[in-house]
């Protein structure tokens, strides 16, 4: 699906705003982890450790690589991470949120 060059302008304006409100979130249960005082510094530090792997992981497949033609797919696995949620859909075209909201519901169901 080729988005609407609307769609593409919104999309391109609003990736950075996603990431930093997603990695503000990240931070803070990063932080969690490294004062969990339940915890030894080792195992604070090696959880630590594999949590930013994850989302650094989780923010390679979201962020590396944006074009036009591939806009729906990323914003499809910016949506399964929780990059971006359904409120975010509604500044663009009713076709394109109608379309990632029952894309992703139908995987969520298998």
């Amino acid at each position: 699906m080729k988005p609407l060059e609307s769609d593409w302008k919104k999309f391109r304006k609003r990736v950075p705003e996603w990431r930093e409100r997603y990695l503000s979130g990240k931070n803070t249960e990063i932080v969690a982890i490294l004062t969990d005082e339940s915890r030894t510094p080792t195992e604070q530090f090696w959880d630590a450790k594999e949590r930013m792997e994850t989302e650094a992981q989780i923010l390679k497949d979201c962020l590396d690589g944006h074009s036009r033609s591939s806009m729906f797919t990323y914003m499809l696995v910016m949506f399964r991470h929780k990059l971006i949620v359904e409120s975010d859909l509604s500044e663009f075209s009713d076709e394109l949120r109608e379309q990632i909201v029952s894309l992703f519901e139908r995987f969520r169901a298998e």
